[in-house]
């Protein structure tokens, strides 16, 4: 077992991590369509934007404007920034608008006054080359010597922030500026970096300079006497990353004092206490080493796999330690070796059916479309029969010669089960013998109403899939004072993505609309102007400062482009497609060509090359896919949103005539069919789970010589566990997400155990005594004990959990924490008594005393008809 131990154990170098939320996502239209705007469109995996925002009483100041731009500058001259950033026109806000419009009209009053220094001006306008960051904080510098203020710049007649503007300063500030306005409390800078090829939904695939980038600007903007917020892929998925360590770091050592401490209490013996620590570390090494061999990643799901087999393991080595303390204690005679053997040989049953219905339990999440769900089944599952293995041979077999060598140096090693010789923990356990004996009937009838209100709460659980789960909250001030390299981080991503998201568009707030088919068809255009009017009215869309939508698509680009080069071939050729006679510059930006698309798209793709990210022509020059997006607000639900742009969706292919197909997609889309999935995912793992583990106890059951209808009686406690669990979940306000979406295969995994511990210890004293009362008594005492303990220690380990720094962690601790609770409760306290009602009708005969023909009921104790007593 050691050289095995070894060998797996150097699979645990292998794992790798892999935080991605990315992984979660299921394959689906919706997915398969982004995947595709991700390979073809230009802007899929090429970029990706930081967001600086400024805050303040009034982000609109001359002041504020300068600091904007002199924040640029620093990142624009540290070269680690800069190797990441595109080659044009890198950084973009406000400040730079303001800045040319200041320097346009100094160009416009020189050559009103005969000069010819415009030249340089009107060069640059043609290259589309922002002037240089130094000019731009110098033309800011001397508004107090312009003829016009910084009022007449940013809301004047030409203002870049007027009433009725569509310019794109507006897009840029908070969705609760008004227009006209010089006073704002946010406005965002946006800064686009290169990707390197990289994946911008993965951690993996995110290049590691970029995210160093992206935090060296954050510290640069905090060094500022000006407020800013900075947001990214990379700063979130490098707290992500951050938060998963740190989470291991505080809760791995806690879970495994608490178990320690816990031990101590039940074993009251140091060497089996290092045993059972020398276990567990066994069934880590075993766990982490097959996930190394298979090449199964650790993610936050996997996070609370050690803290679930630490509390699995002690389990199993509580029931064979304290089995074969009774035994010793009942056989003075026995050598350690014998009663080691009838310890496994009464345990061993019970514990290899409970390693089976718990791996049935955790596999039961191979039917769900969620890999890392898959992944949690699996290595759950072989965790489980790491601990079987590791309890059932080797430490058994460690204890045996270290016991004996001690023994034979005149050392005692006999020592008391946990929960037997009439201690407190005794007269609690039997209070369920007690209730059995006297009102079981009660007992069940208490226990159905709890269980059909647990489960009418259950219908109202949420579900939750979102990039805010796996943010963390800042950790609390007690972990500030912990000592390295226990001490966390600091977290700020949480905080600013909701700052952000409730002012500004987030990329991943998009939806889209991918059109595919003939999309050079006439009627094109006048079905996505359709599309974007349809969605303006919709309640999901997101309004810009100006009240208007955030839609591009391949005729908003058009518009934008004519507008800003009206003397172009392509603007003539888009007028005249349009049939408008004359048109002003305005109402150039609203026209819809109704003829000649694929001519406009290749003119349009050689004037303005941006055009590439809503149009793609692929390598034989045929225009495959055109697509459509819009700002959605982040408030909206999931469904709502899918609701909406479907609909649309659906829409523009019925007035097409089937010459377009058209997929709605974008993340908010993608993670509510994740969403859906999780849920899935809980009522096919329940299902799956109950019917397996009810055909394997009813077969276990009867192939051991009892009736199958125990592994019934056996199962209904883990189903009232289930029930229980839910309705505390609504009560708590707990989602299902990507931890919690476990929870009810993992309540039967782990709650099984319980009711097989038990049942099967019955089972077997009632063969031994032939007294029904003596054997339920002997059951809730010693096994009881040990369930006791093996329960405390679990739920202890589960239980540091909530200390965890991501809240989908602390969620899942407090959940798994009382569904052990639970399932202890209910294997002691209900189960006796559904065992007394059914040996009374479904079980053996002449095991209630006044079955037997010898013997009559105890003065004062009646029979009575529910199997139990008057008394």
């Amino acid at each position: 077992m050691l050289l095995l131990t070894a060998g797996i154990g150097v699979g645990a170098g292998m794992v790798e991590q892999d935080s991605s939320t990315g992984q979660f996502e299921t394959e689906s239209d919706a997915q398969e369509a982004s995947s595709y705007i991700e390979t073809n469109f230009q802007s899929g995996s090429n970029t990706t934007t930081v967001q600086i925002v400024q805050r303040g009483e009034n982000v609109l100041t001359q002041e504020a404007l300068i600091d904007s731009l002199q924040l640029q500058q620093e990142i624009l001259r540290r070269e680690s920034i800069n190797e990441t950033l595109v080659a044009e026109n890198p950084i973009f806000g406000v400040e730079n608008v303001v800045a040319q419009a200041q320097l346009q009209r100094e160009a416009r009053a020189r050559q009103q006054a005969g000069g010819q220094s415009g030249g340089d001006q009107q060069r640059r306008q043609a290259q589309r080359q922002p002037p240089a960051i130094e000019e731009q904080i110098a033309a800011i510098e001397r508004i107090d010597d312009s003829p016009w203020t910084l009022e007449d710049l940013l809301t004047g007649e030409r203002g870049v922030l007027r009433e009725g503007s569509n310019s794109q300063a507006l897009s840029l500030m908070a969705n609760s500026y008004e227009p006209g306005s010089t006073t704002a409390s946010a406005r965002v800078t946006i800064v686009r970096q290169q990707t390197f090829g990289g994946a911008v939904n993965s951690p993996n695939g995110f290049a590691s300079n970029v995210t160093d980038a992206q935090l060296e600007i954050r510290d640069l903007a905090e060094d500022r006497d000006q407020e800013y917020t900075v947001f990214g892929a990379g700063v979130i998925f490098q707290e992500i990353d951050q938060s998963l360590e740190d989470s291991g770091a505080i809760v791995g050592p806690m879970a495994l004092l608490f178990v320690v401490l816990a031990l101590a209490v039940a074993y009251r013996d140091l060497l089996d206490i290092i045993l059972g620590v020398v276990g567990i570390f066994a069934v880590l090494i075993w766990t982490f080493g097959f996930m190394g061999w298979t090449g199964v990643a650790f993610n936050q799901l996997l996070l609370s796999v050690p803290v679930l087999l630490i509390g699995l393991s002690i389990d199993y080595a509580i029931h064979v330690f304290m089995r074969h303390r009774e035994q010793r204690t009942n056989s003075d005679d026995e050598s350690i070796r014998r009663s080691m053997a009838v310890a496994l040989g009464g345990v061993g049953a019970a514990l290899v059916w409970v390693t089976a219905t718990a791996a049935i339990g955790f596999l039961a999440n191979l039917t769900s479309p969620i890999g890392p769900l898959r992944d949690f089944g699996i290595v759950s599952a072989f965790g489980v029969v790491a601990a079987l293995l590791i309890f059932g041979a080797l430490i058994p077999a460690l204890k045996i010669e270290i016991d004996t060598v001690l023994e034979s140096y005149g050392l005692d090693r006999q020592k008391r089960a946990f929960g037997t010789g009439g201690s407190v923990f005794s007269r609690l356990l039997a209070s369920g013998a007690t209730a059995a004996r006297r009102f079981p009937v009660g007992v069940v009838a208490v226990t159905l109403l709890l269980t059909i209100g647990g489960a009418a709460g259950a219908t109202q659980i949420d579900t939750s899939f979102q990039q805010e789960d796996f943010l963390a909250d800042s950790p609390p001030e007690w972990t500030q004072s912990l000592p390295e390299p226990f001490a966390p981080g600091e977290y700020q991503a949480k905080e600013d993505l909701e700052f952000i998201s409730s002012n500004f568009q987030q990329e991943t707030n998009n939806g889209e609309l991918l059109i595919r088919g003939n999309v050079t068809n006439e009627q094109t255009l006048v079905r996505l102007n359709e599309a974007a009017t349809d969605l303006e009215q919709r309640e999901t869309t997101f309004k810009l400062a100006n009240g208007e939508p955030d839609i591009q698509s391949p005729l908003t680009v058009m518009q934008r482009t004519a507008a800003e080069n009206p003397r172009s071939n392509f603007t003539a050729n888009f007028v005249a497609s349009s049939g408008a006679q004359n048109p002003s510059p305005q109402e150039i930006a609203t026209l819809v060509p109704k003829e000649n698309v694929s001519a406009l798209y290749g003119q349009l793709l050689e004037l303005n090359p941006s055009a590439s990210e809503v149009i793609y022509r692929n390598d034989a020059g045929e225009y495959e896919a055109v697509r459509l997006t819009v700002a959605l607000k982040s408030s909206a639900s999931g469904s709502e949103i899918t609701s909406d742009l479907r609909e649309t969706a659906e829409t523009i292919e019925d007035n097409s005539n089937g010459e377009l197909d058209v997929s709605a997609t974008g993340q908010r889309i993608i993670q509510y069919e994740t969403e859906q999935a999780l849920l899935d995912t809980v009522i096919q793992g329940l299902i799956i789970t109950l019917v397996a583990v009810f055909i394997f106890l009813a077969l276990a059951y009867r192939l051991t010589g009892s009736q199958a209808s125990l592994g019934v009686v056996t199962l209904l406690p883990v189903v009232f566990s289930v029930s229980w669990i839910l309705g505390s979940m609504w009560l708590l306000d707990i989602p299902f997400n990507a931890l919690t979406g476990t929870i009810t295969s993992l309540t039967i995994g782990l709650g099984i155990a319980y009711s097989i511990h038990v049942s099967s210890r019955y089972e077997l004293e009632l063969r031994r005594q032939g007294n029904v009362w003596d054997a339920m008594e002997t059951t809730v005492t010693g096994t009881g004990g040990a369930l006791l303990g093996s329960a405390a220690t679990t739920v202890g380990g589960f239980g540091t959990l909530v200390f965890a720094i991501l809240p989908v962690l602390q969620q899942f601790g407090i959940i798994t924490g009382l569904t052990i609770i639970y399932a202890f409760l209910a294997s002691v306290l209900i189960l006796p008594s559904l065992l007394v009602l059914w040996t009374r009708y479904f079980g053996p005969s002449g095991y209630f005393p006044e079955d037997a023909e010898e013997e009559s009921a105890p003065a004062g104790e009646t029979a009575a008809a529910d199997g139990g007593t008057t008394e």
